[in-house]
């Protein structure tokens, strides 16, 4: 990022932090976690402890950060080295971003910028119609449908966590991310305790990961013999016997139909309900017990937008009430070939053209890379 668009989102994170130290907190037991942050055209700094609010925003006005975050883990001695942290445990984590989500609304809010020139196209060409180059850098402005169907995927998961795992709603916090999606975290102190492994199985069954047909009554050979789930079973097979039968009525044609078919195609229909029931979560996140989260509250440079948390989610609106930053107008020379909605006002779009926008709105465009500072 250049030096005149750093400086300017800077002063507008500072404002922030300055303002909005009411959404800013440490978690619990932040004495046992590791915290970091990067700031704006440099790396990471790690292995720090802050053990109360007040110098999470001691820190936060010193450094003004470009992103802040906090280990899901806890550690006797968070501020050494990994290998002499002395793991104790790690809070539950899920990351669900509309970028997985292979939406095909995608392809209508994404920006392709030159590497060469910066010239801002809405439709991928093999070669910059202003300048002849072949590289390009890309950025997406998320839409309405990408939050609705990140949503979806984030009550898919509820469900299985307190229906399957009994875990308690009160348990389960959800923030949207501050860019295109959703974190969830788990208080359960009873999953703490497990490691990397443990925590790829669980991702695999929230997933519906490697489901095969024995493990829903069908057999390679003796197919007359199948048994397959009811609609009173609990997890997934009673989840699965809901899909294929849809109603109690069908149950016999629908299982004289399956067993007919045959193995294979029973296959085939358990991966089509993994692309419809499975939960599209970042395996990788919920792997890592090492991991370092953003921290709830704080300003995602990605977007100029917060992590907050969804008191309702059915209801929650990013492009509102995670757009936090000031109004104050200032001039940006804008290249944003796409309309933008925040605070339930349009802007754009615009082809290299000097705008006076209120700053939650420049800032936003600058951290996309769709604009840059006069």
């Amino acid at each position: 990022m250049n030096e005149k668009n750093a400086l300017l989102i800077e002063s507008a994170f500072k404002e922030y932090y300055f303002n909005r130290f009411d959404l800013i907190h440490v978690p619990q037991r932040a004495a046992e976690r590791e915290f970091g942050y990067q700031k704006f055209n440099s790396g990471m700094t790690r292995h720090l402890v802050i053990k109360n609010d007040k110098e999470l925003h001691l820190m936060l006005m010193k450094e003004v950060p470009s992103d802040v975050y906090c280990s899901n883990a806890h550690y006797m001695f968070p501020n050494l080295p990994m290998s002499e942290k002395d793991w104790k445990g790690a809070d539950l984590i899920f990351d669900i971003d509309a970028k997985d989500l292979a939406l095909p609304c995608r392809k209508d809010h994404t920006i392709f910028k030159c590497s060469s020139c910066n010239n801002s196209v809405t439709e991928f060409q093999s070669q910059c119609p202003k300048c002849g180059s072949g590289k390009f850098e890309t950025a997406s402005v998320s839409c309405k449908n990408c939050i609705s169907e990140s949503k979806k995927e984030v009550t898919k998961l509820v469900d299985i966590l307190t229906t399957d795992l009994n875990m308690q709603k009160e348990q389960i916090e959800t923030y949207f991310s501050g860019n295109e999606g959703f974190h969830v975290r788990v208080t359960n102190a009873d999953y703490e305790s497990l490691g990397s492994q443990e925590r790829a199985d669980l991702v695999d069954y929230i997933m519906f990961n490697g489901a095969i047909p024995e493990s829903f009554g069908i057999k390679r050979q003796n197919n007359s013999k199948s048994l397959l789930p009811t609609f009173e079973e609990k997890g997934w097979r009673g989840r699965v016997a809901r899909k294929l039968f849809s109603s109690r009525s069908k149950v016999p044609k629908v299982t004289r139909e399956i067993i007919a078919s045959g193995y294979s195609a029973f296959q085939v229909q358990l991966e089509e309900i993994k692309k419809t029931m499975g939960v599209r979560v970042d395996p990788k996140v919920t792997m890592d017990i090492h991991r370092i989260f953003r921290l709830e509250g704080s300003i995602n440079s990605k977007s100029g937008l917060s992590k907050i948390q969804c008191t309702n989610l059915d209801s929650f609106d990013p492009f509102l009430e995670a757009c936090l930053l000031g109004d104050d107008n200032v001039e940006i020379m804008a290249d944003c070939p796409l309309q933008i909605r925040l605070k339930n006002k349009k802007f754009g779009p615009y082809k290299s053209e000097i705008v006076s926008l209120p700053k939650y709105a420049a800032v936003y465009m600058l951290c996309k890379g769709l604009g840059n500072t006069i």
